[in-house]
């Protein structure tokens, strides 16, 4: 039974702890829950009925999260003062509040709590089972940044003393240096009381009495300044140590201290049972018989009101314990339903958003393709449009060149036919110049010569004007052609005959025959190749 009462002790602790723990979760308040907790160590009853009023304002509010908080404070409140049937009810409620709102916080809380509890029972299996929910989700949240320290260190404290009540002080101990690095690592120049009190009290059970003194005295100090509700505990400590030391008178003092500021501040209710049976058995060693038979039946009288066969709170809480185990079943079950339903609705969701995203590509394919066959097919028929219309530029063009070219040749030959006119005038004045004066006859042949340089430059610059790339892309595939050839290739071109290239150029039709036969070498002509046809492409 002591060391069941020890256990409820050392939550207590982790209760207080937790209290002093600076969180990050956003907790909001309300002046019920402040007068609550403000009435937590000084009026028990009103105290509860404002935390009742807080729960009834949150509820109202739909505000899950604080709703827990409240729930979860108010049976925190019932473990001080040792109604474990209605603080097992209140966990196990604001468990499934956190668990349909998917609060791991409030999760993690409330499985440390049930841990607790189940230990007070003797339940190690599943109490500890809940002690390592809650360090495992304390542990994500606090590598998500979720959480600050204080909550992790809350969980590995508990852990700690549950293996210390269970005497395995080695693994307690480990766990008490993993309290200590995480608050060292944020906290170098500061003290966590709650935790030097811890490690005093064990170092006065490894036999480290002055150290454990002089730690426990500063502990003291802390607490009479900031939290003398706390005191209770530390005084307790205080009477270990001098119990083991064997400081009896002193050990005495400190455990009634520690009664009298329990009933003072209404908490901690526990440590009157522990402090009234420690100080019968020092009564009874010292032969005190009244004062420990006083004591002893303190105890047990507040043993059987907690865990006695005929406690109401513990026939209680037996009774809930089966019915909220079921009840869990149950919710379990559901949530699992639920949970397989809403996945076959995402399933569903997923399937019919795949199948949309298929339809629509398949339509987006489709009315691209035929973007783009229609572009192409309008650019198709822009480009054979523009074909066409080049073909009729072209054919225009060609008809004016051919038209100009015709009229070329029309005044070329007219000219031809002037200088024959002059050629006829020649000869009849030479015929009949005994009756001419000579040099007038002269003069008039003189002029006449002339005119036939003068057709071929006004018949050249005309050609030019008009077929204007002629000589060049006929020269660039011939370098080898002469002046002359150039002159033949472009009386060719207008179809002329060799009579007329004659009376043109000034040259016999001999010579005209001649040059078109260098002509056809250079241009490298067969015999069977039409020369008019070839120079004609240019």
């Amino acid at each position: 039974m002591m060391k069941k009462l020890l256990l409820v002790f050392n939550f207590l602790i982790i209760l207080l702890f937790q209290n002093f723990s600076s969180g990050q979760i956003p907790y909001q308040t309300n002046k019920y829950l402040e007068e609550a907790r403000k009435n937590k160590f000084v009026n028990f009853e009103k105290a509860v009925h404002n935390y009742e009023k807080s729960i009834a304002y949150f509820t109202y509010k739909k505000d899950t999260l604080n709703l827990i908080n409240s729930i979860h404070e108010l049976s925190e409140l019932y473990g001080h003062n040792l109604n474990y049937g209605k603080s097992y009810d209140g966990y196990w409620k604001a468990l499934f509040l956190a668990e349909e709102s998917n609060d791991e916080f409030s999760k993690s809380r409330v499985y440390q709590s049930l841990g607790w509890l189940y230990s007070f029972y003797n339940r190690n299996k599943k109490a500890l089972e809940n002690f390592d929910k809650a360090l495992d989700i304390s542990k994500k949240l606090y590598l998500k940044k979720e959480i600050d320290e204080g909550y992790l260190i809350s969980d590995y404290f508990s852990k700690a003393n549950f293996y210390r009540y269970n005497r395995d002080f080695e693994t307690a101990r480990k766990y008490v240096d993993s309290c200590f690095i995480y608050f060292k690592s944020k906290n170098n120049q500061t003290q966590n009381y709650f935790l030097e009190s811890e490690r005093g009290f064990l170092l006065a059970i490894d036999g480290q009495f002055d150290t454990s003194e002089k730690i426990l005295n500063e502990s003291y100090t802390y607490f009479k300044e900031n939290n003398e509700s706390y005191l209770v505990i530390v005084h307790y400590f205080f009477a270990q140590l001098y119990q083991i030391k064997g400081a009896l008178k002193k050990s005495k003092y400190h455990y009634l201290k520690s009664l009298e500021l329990s009933s003072k501040y209404n908490s901690h209710m526990n440590y009157q049972i522990i402090n009234h049976k420690e100080l019968s058995t020092i009564y009874y060693d010292s032969k005190e018989y009244k004062d420990a038979f006083f004591h002893i039946n303190k105890a047990i009288g507040l043993e059987n009101k907690i865990f006695g066969i005929n406690s109401k709170n513990n026939e209680y809480l037996f009774e809930i314990k089966d019915k909220y185990r079921l009840q869990k079943t149950e919710q379990e079950q559901i949530l699992k339903e639920q949970r397989l339903l809403k996945l076959e609705h995402k399933q569903k969701l997923s399937r019919l958003r795949s199948i949309l995203l298929f339809i629509t590509l398949f339509f987006l394919i489709i009315f691209g393709f035929m973007v783009f066959k229609n572009l192409k097919r309008r650019h198709k028929r822009e480009k054979i449009l523009l074909k066409q219309k080049q073909k009729i530029k072209l054919k225009e063009n060609k008809k004016a060149i051919d038209l100009k070219n015709k009229e070329l040749a029309k005044s070329a030959l007219q000219l031809i036919e002037k200088d024959e006119f002059i050629a006829g005038l020649k000869n009849a004045l030479t015929e009949n110049k005994e009756e001419l004066n000579s040099t007038t006859i002269n003069k008039v042949i003189k002029s006449i010569q002339s005119g036939v340089g003068s057709n071929w430059k006004e018949f050249e610059a005309r050609f030019i004007d008009i077929n204007q790339d002629f000589y060049k892309n006929i020269k660039q595939d011939f370098p080898p052609l002469t002046q002359t050839d150039l002159k033949i290739c472009a009386l060719i071109k207008l179809n002329f005959s060799s009579k007329d290239m004659s009376s043109l150029l000034g040259i016999s039709i001999e010579s005209v025959h001649t040059s078109r036969y260098r002509l056809r070498k250079k241009l490298k002509l067969d015999r069977n190749d039409n020369l008019v046809e070839f120079v004609s492409k240019y």
